[in-house]
């Protein structure tokens, strides 16, 4: 290994102990922790103050606590994540209070969630659903029709068949792609993502972001506000504007003082002149194309569409660039909609297309679609459900589901991390192994290093890749997009991945179980209980 490997590698090790500490920190666990600490302090400064009125400072928490046990049954919550704030409001009564109604409150979000619904509400119209495509037979006996109206509950996204769908097995080979797309831009670049990190894969990123900004194409660029503290400096935008490039941070984090952390825009989106789109879990940093490795090899996917589905993607990062904007900016995106509908109707004769639904999850509204998506996959399946996912921290619904397809015959076979990029997380997912392996579950972990694809697969004809990981913070707590396909042409490509995917694995059986480490087993079982805030 090269001394500059070397030094990359100690250097990214760094940055992620930084950014675990900063995760700790800038999180509701980090809160918690705060106001358990305080609490414990005050017990003990003024227990002798107190001492024979104790008796009766008990009586009334005890009044306290039962009555909080009331209002968490009758508030709108999963149930999972209800019994997690009920043990902590028994074991720590004053501080759980504080913090159950700091996040219920919506404090340091509101205002948030008020601007996105008015973006969303402005551009609810802009794409237009061909309705022939929906009385199409294919459509309607497989329910995607039903699907996609639930989708569209609160945005709309429609079905389109006029796209062509390329499938990435790596990081690396969307990368190659992407450069292509961004070098062939004309009029606009919009890329939306939840990590860049500065490094080779985003510095060659960067420098046709410039060449292209200096021919007048319109290049904005949008990140999570993570990354101002454990990335990039809080000036970034500023640097990016001096290259001509509009850039911004999606919700900056500010210390026990908001709510933001728990609401990341984990998407990952590029869209190219409103005819090419990039989707998937991978990220702008080295890491993702191998270039640096720290959990050994990196697997990750992504999904390209060239036609009438770029435009959902447009509309997605248009509404999220916009919750800032006094004066809104659409571009193209309304006028292009409408035509792609029209175009929809005549790509409906031209045989093999398939179908591509892009579609987004809001944790600011009351809908869960990336869980019932992935619900409706299982609950749908005939022959088989396969799955890629980095995490495994489960509800209740969503472990049923998966323990129902298999109880009635369906081959639900899950590839996971063989290296953990967290341990406690890892710990976490092995928890689900016993109970879902018993149900007859087929678990897999990927050797060669760390699985950080999130792809479903089921009967040779329905796929999803896309961001949204099997874990409370993708499916409750992020906002989120994917790509929907159904009889697409990229879905054998997908199966075919996975298998490969699959020879690499070892699988997760009874035995193995029994004999995990014992710092995994104690961890997991610790954890769980904490696993809604995680």
């Amino acid at each position: 290994m090269s001394q500059d490997v070397q030094n990359s590698d100690q250097l990214y090790l760094l940055k992620e102990g930084k950014k675990g500490l900063l995760r700790i920190v800038f999180s509701r666990a980090g809160t918690m922790i705060v106001l358990i600490v305080l609490q414990v302090a005050l017990f003990l400064s003024f227990y002798n103050w107190f001492s024979e009125y104790f008796r009766w400072f008990s009586a009334a928490q005890a009044i306290f606590s039962i009555g909080m046990v009331f209002y968490l049954f009758n508030c709108d919550m999963d149930a999972t994540a209800k019994l997690t704030w009920l043990n902590l409001i028994m074991l720590f009564p004053v501080p759980a209070t504080i913090m159950l109604w700091f996040t219920q409150h919506e404090v340091g979000h509101r205002s948030v969630k008020g601007l996105l619904a008015k973006r969303i509400s402005e551009s609810r119209d802009f794409l237009a659903q061909d309705a022939d495509i929906l009385s199409e037979p294919d459509i309607v006996n497989s329910g995607t029709d039903d699907l996609n109206r639930y989708m569209n509950r609160t945005n709309r996204f429609p079905i389109y068949r006029n796209t062509e769908t390329t499938y990435f097995p790596l990081g690396e080979d969307m990368f190659e792609a992407m450069l292509g797309e961004l070098k062939n831009a004309e009029k606009y670049i919009y890329m939306e993502y939840f990590i860049i990190e500065e490094g080779k894969m985003w510095g060659s990123i960067l420098k046709i972001l410039a060449e292209k900004a200096k021919q007048g194409v319109d290049v904005r660029v949008m990140y999570d506000g993570m990354c101002e503290i454990s990335l990039l400096t809080s000036d970034y935008p500023k640097q990016m504007q001096q290259l001509g490039i509009k850039c911004k941070a999606f919700s900056p984090v500010m210390p026990f003082v908001s709510t933001h952390y728990n609401y990341r825009d984990h998407r990952k989106i590029l869209v190219v002149d409103g005819k090419v789109a990039f989707n998937g879990g991978v990220n702008l940093a080295d890491e993702y194309i191998n270039h640096v490795q720290k959990f050994g090899h990196w697997k990750d996917t992504a999904v390209m569409l060239k036609g009438d589905a770029a435009a959902s993607f447009e509309l997605m990062f248009l509404q999220m660039w916009n919750i800032t904007e006094k004066n809104p900016d659409w571009g193209s995106c309304g006028t292009f909609g409408k035509k792609a509908g029209k175009a929809g109707r005549a790509a409906g004769k031209k045989a093999g297309s398939g179908y591509v639904i892009p579609y987004c999850d809001c944790p600011l509204d009351e809908d869960k679609v990336g869980e019932m998506v992935y619900i409706d996959i299982l609950n749908r399946a005939k022959s088989y459900v396969h799955i890629m996912t980095p995490y495994l921290i489960l509800d209740n619904e969503l472990e049923m589901a998966l323990k129902f397809a298999a109880a009635r015959g369906v081959d639900v076979t899950m590839i996971l991390p063989g290296v953990p990029d967290k341990k406690p997380v890892y710990a976490l997912a092995k928890s689900h192994y016993k109970s879902l392996v018993g149900a007859g579950v087929k678990i897999y972990e990927y050797t060669p290093g760390f699985v950080h694809a999130k792809v479903f697969v089921s009967d040779d004809e329905k796929g999803v890749v896309g961001t949204i990981n099997l874990d409370y913070r993708s499916l409750y707590h992020h906002f989120e997009c994917a790509t929907y396909l159904y009889k697409a042409p990229c879905i054998a490509d997908i199966e075919k991945d996975f298998q490969a995917t699959l020879a690499k694995c070892r699988p997760v059986t009874e035995e193995s179980i029994k004999h995990e480490r014992v710092s995994y087993k104690v961890t997991g079982k610790l954890l769980k209980i904490f696993a809604p805030l995680m």
